[in-house]
Parts: C-alpha cells; sequence; structure tokens
C-alpha cells in the first residue's frame, strides 16, 4: 500500500490479485502450462470445426432440415451445459484423490474467478468431448443429421465459453449481458448451489434451480 492509497482501495486490490492468480496445478511448468488457455482457443479451434459439420451436413439434409437439426444439436448443448456444471462440476468428492480432482476441474475456478487462463476448456478435453457427441450424435440420427447436430452442438458450446469470459472480464453494455452477468457472479459469490446456467438461465427455471 502507497502512502496515498486508501486501505480499502489497497483490500480491493488484494482481493482483486487474489481472485485472479491461480497457483499452478502440477510442478512441473511445462505440464502446467497445459492447463492455462487462451480465452481465443475455443472459437479458433472449435468455430472452423463446426463451420465444416454443418456445411458438409447441408448437402445430405437440405437447408430446413439442417437449421433444424443444428437448434436441436444446440438445445442438447444447453442441457448438457446445465447438467454437467450442477451434476459433475458442484459434486463433492469424499476422497482425497477425487477431491484434487474436482479442484482442477472446477474448483479452481471459483476459487480463483477472475484467471483468464483457467476460464475456458482446455483442448485436450473439449477436442475428444466433440468428438465423442459427434459419434453420439452419427449414431442415432445417421450421417448427415449427425453432423449438423454436433455442429449445433459445438456452436453452443463456442457460445458457452466466450460468453462466460465476457462474464468475468467485462462489464455488458445492453440489459441481457448485464442480466446473464448479474446471475453468474451471485452464482460464484451468494449460493453456489444455485445459477447453474451460465449461457441457459432458462434450465435453472426449468428444474428450479434459478438464483433467489
Amino acid at each position: 500500500m502507497t502512502a496515498h492509497e486508501p486501505p480499502a482501495a489497497a483490500a480491493s486490490l488484494r482481493r482483486a490479485d487474489q481472485l485472479r492468480a491461480s497457483p499452478p496445478m502440477f510442478r512441473s511448468p511445462f505440464l502446467d502450462r497445459f492447463t492455462r488457455v487462451h480465452p481465443a482457443v475455443p472459437p479458433l479451434v472449435h468455430g472452423p470445426l463446426a463451420l465444416l459439420l454443418l456445411t458438409w451436413a447441408v448437402r445430405h439434409t437440405g437447408l430446413p432440415l439442417l437449421l433444424a437439426y443444428a437448434l436441436l444439436g444446440y438445445a442438447g448443448w444447453t442441457l448438457t451445459e446445465y447438467w454437467v456444471h450442477r451434476a459433475l462440476f458442484h459434486f463433492t468428492p469424499r476422497s482425497t484423490w477425487g477431491r484434487r480432482a474436482h479442484w482442477m476441474v472446477h474448483g479452481v475456478h471459483h476459487d480463483h474467478p477472475n484467471d483468464p487462463r483457467r476460464l475456458v476448456m482446455p483442448p485436450s478435453v473439449s477436442v475428444p468431448g466433440a468428438y465423442g457427441a459427434y459419434e453420439l450424435f452419427h449414431l442415432l440420427a445417421g450421417e448427415g443429421p449427425g453432423a449438423a447436430l454436433t455442429g449445433g452442438f459445438i456452436a453452443g458450446y463456442i457460445v458457452y465459453d466466450v460468453l462466460h469470459f465476457h462474464m468475468h472480464h467485462h462489464r455488458p453494455s445492453t440489459a441481457l449481458g448485464r442480466r446473464l452477468r448479474n446471475r453468474h457472479l451471485r452464482h460464484h459469490f451468494q449460493d453456489e448451489r444455485r445459477g447453474f446456467g451460465v449461457s441457459c438461465p432458462y434450465w435453472d427455471h426449468v428444474f428450479a434451480t434459478a438464483p433467489r
């Protein structure tokens, strides 16, 4: 604290530093580097993939069906986002190993929510997840519809990660953006048992977990 810095301001800066500076997950700097991801990675990696899938699918489905399948895939993502956040990210393991793994997956984000490199999912997780979604949709719906469903699903994931970063590091200029940000920050700082839908808050109303 400088001679001219009020105590409250100094405490606020210390709190901001604590919320931002997450510790290493691994002793090896090389391994730890893979746990820190630039926020531009999800759209750069998955955006072309989603476009490729949708472009390929339209040849097999036609435009009206493509839009229907893509919207259905997007809806599938929003449900996945809600339930993974609620049931997996906020599950409390009993074992020491389980608690450690849970902290690495999501706990670190709640301890240090302002760390910009620990906000989006690493490609080591998101790329296999996208492939798994494609295999599942291909099995359920066939070649063309499966690609369209996967394209919508991946687009939903991109929206989620970009929006999540925006909520933590920018002040939205629209009323909707400010409302979403307020809801998400209440999940972090008021009651983490509510507000699981980051990009899809409507599921919180459906499943009775909306912030009070």
